[in-house]
C-alpha cells in the first residue's frame, strides 16, 4: 500500500508521519549515534503490530556517520508498544526534521499527491537486498515500509540524495531496524 502525503499534521500526532517528536515508553532515552555521540534526528513514526515503530538517523554532520547502515551506529529503531507519550527532545543536535507529515495509506495515489513511500509488501531494493536480520533471534527481519526523503526540499530528510529509506521489524523479539540506499 502506497503512503501518499497527507499534509500537514501535530507534531505529536499519532497517525503515520515523518517528524514531530516521538511518542514513546516511560523511561525513553533519546538515542545517540554511536559514531559522533550526538543526539540523532528523529525521522518517522509508522504502524507496526499493535504499535508503530520509530526511526531515527544521524544528521549532526551529514555525510560522515554511517547512518545508512541498519547495524553501524548511526540510526536507530524501536518498536513502542502500550501507551506512550511526546518524548523530551534534546536541546543540542540535528533531532527534529524542519516539518511533520501525515503520511496517509492508499491503494492507488491520485497524481497530483505525492507517493512518500510504501507500508508492508516488498522493498524495492536500489542497490541491492539489505535484509537485516533480527539482533535477538537472528532471523531475516520483516520489512514494515519505505519511505521516500520527502515532499520539499527544504523539509525532507536526507538519505544521499534521491534515496529511500526502509524499515523492518521483528515482531516475536519486539526489535526493528532502519536503513536506506540511494
Amino acid at each position: 500500500m502506497q503512503l501518499i502525503h497527507g499534509g500537514p499534521t501535530a507534531s505529536d500526532s499519532t497517525v503515520p508521519r515523518t517528524g514531530g517528536t516521538p511518542l514513546v515508553p516511560e523511561g525513553f532515552v533519546w538515542p545517540v549515534c554511536g559514531e559522533c555521540a550526538g543526539a540523532m534526528q528523529f525521522l518517522a513514526q509508522l504502524p507496526f503490530q499493535d504499535g508503530v515503530i520509530a526511526a531515527f538517523f544521524c544528521q549532526n554532520d551529514p555525510g560522515m556517520c554511517d547512518d545508512w547502515d541498519a547495524r553501524g551506529g548511526a540510526n536507530r529503531a524501536f518498536v513502542f508498544t502500550g501507551e506512550l507519550a511526546p518524548a523530551a527532545v534534546p536541546a543540542e543536535g540535528e533531532t527534529l526534521l524542519g516539518a511533520v507529515t501525515a503520511l496517509r495509506p492508499a491503494k492507488t495515489p491520485a497524481e497530483d499527491i505525492p507517493a512518500l513511500g510504501r507500508l508492508g509488501g516488498e522493498p524495492e531494493w536500489i542497490q541491492g537486498d539489505g535484509t537485516p536480520d533480527c539482533p535477538s533471534c537472528h532471523a531475516p527481519m520483516t520489512f514494515t515500509a519505505s519511505l521516500e526523503e520527502g515532499h520539499h526540499h527544504r523539509t525532507a530528510a536526507n538519505f544521499g540524495g534521491g534515496g529511500r529509506s526502509y524499515v523492518f521489524g521483528c515482531a516475536p523479539c519486539g526489535e526493528a531496524a532502519f536503513l536506506w540506499q540511494c
